[in-house]
């Protein structure tokens, strides 16, 4: 089976795509999320896929798991992971419209990582209407709440990679056309400052300020960064009227690094904050962390299976390792050959200018499919 002369169609696959991305699916809004996974638990049961749904936890949206027909079903195979949150709230489609421009398409979720799963789908159909049975199963596992670091479904990651002999993550490609091979180690940690109330008028200096020391500690976080370990706080909240002085602020924070001896250590850095300076308790406490994910043997075996395939579709595929978390920490991390990175190019991603490089679809589609139809 030649991947080459499968009749991908970027045109039909932006059509189906479009109806996918139209359906936003912020994480925290569960009902939004699982109407997303309908679509995709529709289009897969169209292909043949048994759909088995798993009620969601935690206030997120459920999971689909597909499992599509094969002689060999039931046995360890190909797992296909994605995400079918985004970060874009509902209501971002009147602000990035879904548009056409050239080579490119615009639209919430559609880099990341709509498109990428998409494509998937579509080197499974492409595959099927041609008759050809992989060597192995495929099982596709599409999760609600990657963006804010899998919380509710990494004990179903780890349980459905297990069973299987390859990780596909078709999460956005490099922008060089490169696959990730490995991933940083992530922390995210909760932050609360308690101060004590007074009016801001009348009593100014009896009060204490939870928002004045949540400020004094952002600007300490940030200076922690080094080139070994990074550290940012990317949400705040604090006060409720501004003639009060605010009492509490809460924030959440990330800490990236490219080894885990380095992240471990950051963490000490981050939870010896916590602590009393001026009346005003400031509480860190340690939220969801990704593992680091160095290549093995296994998965370099499994690159080196793609950028042959790339190869011969006349493209070079590099590898690197990534920043930016994905479920391909977890899988990686458990010693299962993962290549991430499958999907689509583009950029902009969590922007109001997020798009892919339409010419990718197919590219990728066929990158996929030819894995599909090669590892044993």
């Amino acid at each position: 089976m030649n991947p080459a002369n499968l009749p991908f169609d970027s045109e039909a696959m932006l059509a189906g795509l479009r109806t996918w991305v139209e359906c936003e699916s912020p994480t925290w809004d569960a009902n939004a999320v699982n109407r997303m996974l309908d679509i995709a638990a529709r289009d897969m049961a169209i292909m043949g896929a048994t759909i088995e749904r798993i009620a969601g936890r935690q206030g997120f949206g459920g999971v689909i798991r597909a499992r599509f027909p094969h002689p060999k079903q039931g046995e360890p195979g190909i797992l296909i992971a994605g995400h079918m949150d985004t970060v874009h709230p509902v209501g971002t489609i009147e602000k990035l419209k879904w548009r056409r421009e050239g080579g490119r398409c615009y639209g919430p979720g559609i880099y990341d990582m709509k498109g990428g799963n998409y494509l998937s789908l579509e080197a499974i159909r492409q595959l099927a209407r041609a008759s050809f049975t992989t060597p192995l199963p495929i099982t596709v596992l599409f999760t609600p709440d990657e963006e804010v670091g899998t919380p509710s479904t990494r004990d179903i990651i780890e349980a459905e990679a297990a069973r299987n002999k390859y990780v596909l993550v078709p999460e956005p490609g490099r922008a060089d056309n490169g696959v990730t091979t490995g991933r940083y180690a992530i922390a995210r940690f909760n932050l609360e400052a308690t101060g004590r109330p007074s009016h801001a008028g009348a009593t100014l200096s009896a009060g204490r300020s939870a928002i004045r020391e949540m400020a004094r500690q952002i600007l300490a976080i940030d200076a922690m960064t080094t080139e070994d370990c990074t550290f940012s706080v990317g949400v705040v909240h604090g006060g409720q009227w501004v003639n009060c002085v605010a009492t509490t602020a809460t924030g959440e924070a990330l800490s990236m690094a490219k080894r885990q001896a380095d992240l471990d250590r950051g963490v000490e850095r981050m939870l010896a904050l916590s602590g009393t300076n001026n009346d005003v308790t400031f509480k860190v406490t340690r939220g969801v962390t990704r593992p680091v994910w160095e290549p093995d043997a296994g998965t370099m075996a499994l690159y080196d299976k793609a950028r042959g395939i790339a190869k011969s579709l006349g493209a070079e595929l590099p590898h690197a390792s990534s920043g930016g978390g994905s479920d391909g920490n977890f899988t990686g991390a458990m010693g299962i050959p993962t290549l991430d990175g499958l999907g689509v190019r583009g950029g902009n991603g969590h922007t109001l200018e997020e798009f892919i490089e339409v010419d990718s679809l197919v590219e990728r589609g066929r990158l996929m499919a030819g894995l599909l139809a090669t590892l044993e």
